[in-house]
């Protein structure tokens, strides 16, 4: 019995189909995930270990870094001491360093123990993930700085990739706690973002990951996408950051600038947040990278599809002209497209007239779910620039319905006489365009 066209679509089977180009692109990739120890005290981190234990069923080389602040704190109030900062940097006595790997092998030991269920009622069920830890960190001591010993506070000195690499080849995932360790058997308190950076850098992972409280991103109410130079402004601001949010950051922007092409701060309570940052076009965190997300770019032949499917609802509504695959194909050098993980989300297209000084900006377009934001707006300064280069004085469009938008941006109202001559001549007057020239 076949099934009817007009039968509703299964959710299941559209969502499916949504993330399976994140799962092949993931497959074989490395990434590295930041936690705090935070997320250890919510009653819902197995369903985090989960959802991290599904991300290595797909294939994916992972390396958890743990933090351990609120067990090394509580740690210290039992012993009636706690841990001192001078300009924003820990002082680790000889106490807070007991407390300190007191707490780091206890956070070990809970998220080997998730990352070990296999219960038959469990999401983890059948699975065997066999978790590496161990001394992949060397560290060297902070120091003396302005008169203050940081005494066992320290900072990372290089990081064993050939080891951790070697594991990962295995299947293994490596769980890395803030420790470090120097030569001479000494052991130091690390910052976990530190680690955490410093180990993507050492595996050039694909990915960086840092897992926030949200109390920290609502505070800071961070955009979706940040460039380097962004994060730096961030971070000299006048607004103070949140402490945690504020070392992230920096280390973002630091990784990005030595090669891992994105890093991504995501609040950890939102049911299924990692899932969703990594398997959906939007995300649900903040990505940071050293160039911009969504690329504005000259347009390629196999953009000829997306082009396509991006046009043919504006085509359908009479807002844009059809046109065809052939026409497209012959034409596509004329056209800049913006593409977001694959997917065009805008493009435009210049027709220039040398002799008049002149261009064309036609096929004007921006994907439904992507007018927020000043998508068309950067498409337009961009097609700008672009006949700038070109020697073209005045661009003009012809449109039915979208007069007022071009107009708000500086298009003035002309008749047909002003276009030119070539152009004059291929005026559709049974579409009865409007004329609107900009100077630029």
């Amino acid at each position: 019995m076949s099934t009817s066209s007009t039968s509703p679509r299964d959710p299941f089977v559209d969502w499916v189909r949504q993330v399976t180009p994140y799962i092949h692109a993931h497959r074989g990739k490395t990434f590295v995930i930041a936690i705090g120890g935070e997320a250890l005290t919510d009653a819902r981190f197995p369903d985090l270990v989960h959802d991290i234990a599904m991300l290595h069923g797909l294939g994916i080389r992972l390396v958890l870094v743990h933090g351990a602040r609120p067990q090394i704190e509580a740690r210290l109030a039992e012993r009636g001491a706690e841990l001192r900062y001078v300009n924003g940097l820990r002082i680790t006595d000889d106490t807070a360093l007991a407390c300190v790997k007191e707490a780091a092998g206890v956070v070990r030991v809970e998220i080997e123990a998730l990352l070990s269920l296999g219960l038959a009622n469990s999401p983890m069920a059948g699975v065997r993930i066999p978790v590496v830890s161990g001394n992949f960190v060397t560290a060297r001591p902070i120091g003396v700085l302005d008169g203050v010993d940081y005494a066992h506070t320290g900072t990372v000195r290089r990081v064993d990739r050939h080891t951790l690499r070697a594991l990962l080849d295995q299947g293994a995932v490596a769980l890395m706690p803030p420790l470090g360790y120097s030569p001479t058997g000494e052991v130091f308190n690390l910052s976990a973002a530190d680690v955490a950076r410093s180990t993507a850098e050492a595996l050039q992972a694909d990915k960086l990951v840092f897992l926030l409280e949200d109390a920290e991103v609502r505070t800071a109410a961070l955009p979706a996408t940040l460039l380097t130079g962004e994060v730096d402004a961030l971070l000299g601001g006048d607004t103070p950051l949140p402490e945690g949010l504020g070392k992230c950051l920096r280390a973002s922007a630091e990784a990005c600038r030595h090669g891992i092409p994105r890093v991504h701060l995501v609040g950890r309570s939102g049911d299924g947040a990692l899932l969703r940052e990594l398997f959906t076009r939007d995300g649900s965190g903040t990505l940071v990278s050293a160039e911009p997300f969504e690329e504005l770019r000259a347009a390629r032949i196999d953009d000829v599809a997306g082009i396509l499917e991006l046009l043919r609802p504006l085509e359908e509504r009479g807002i844009l002209v059809r046109r065809s695959r052939e026409r497209l194909e012959t034409e596509i050098e004329r056209f800049v497209v913006a593409e977001r993980d694959g997917l065009i989300t805008a493009c435009a297209a210049l027709y220039p007239y040398a002799e008049e000084a002149m261009a064309e900006l036609a096929c004007v377009a921006v994907h439904t779910q992507y007018r927020a934001g000043g998508r068309g707006d950067r498409l337009l300064e961009y097609m700008e620039r672009l006949a700038r280069t070109q020697g073209i004085a005045q661009l003009f469009v012809l449109t039915t319905q979208t007069a007022h938008w071009f107009q708000e941006r500086g298009f003035a109202p002309a008749g047909r006489e002003a276009l030119p001559m070539a152009r004059q001549a291929l005026y559709n007057f049974q579409r009865n365009s409007k004329v609107f020239i900009k100077r630029l």
